[in-house]
């Protein structure tokens, strides 16, 4: 078993950014990848960014050149930094990771993007 542990989240104002945190109880070396999602009300879970272990990392649409995924390989934590935020990215955002072809969540936070 894996246990991922997000934090970071909180309310912000239009333009402002967070940094989320992702901290795995095992080496993120091992996963093959990390990513963060994220759900608003009423809709899907979607794939914002993710990583894998040769560091390649893809974005959506909605978040390019806004949101940088990155690993810290000595923390075994995974960060989603946020910029340039809209009220649309409201949502939970939750850290997923695959290790040994199993699939891991953690248990979401909140980011609120508002005035």
């Amino acid at each position: 078993q894996v246990q991922l542990v997000e934090s970071g989240g909180g309310l912000v104002q239009p333009g402002g950014s967070l940094r989320l945190s992702c901290a795995a109880s095992r080496s993120i070396r091992s996963a093959s990848a990390m990513a963060w999602y994220r759900q608003a009300p009423g809709e899907q879970r979607e794939m914002v960014a993710i990583i894998n272990n040769r560091g390649t990392t893809n974005y959506a649409d909605s978040v390019k050149g806004r949101f940088t995924i990155s690993g810290d390989n000595v923390k075994n934590t995974v960060y989603l930094q946020m910029n340039s935020l809209k009220s649309e990215d409201t949502a939970v955002y939750f850290c997923w990771a695959r290790f040994n072809f199993n699939d891991y969540w953690g248990q979401g936070t909140q980011v609120t993007v508002s005035s």
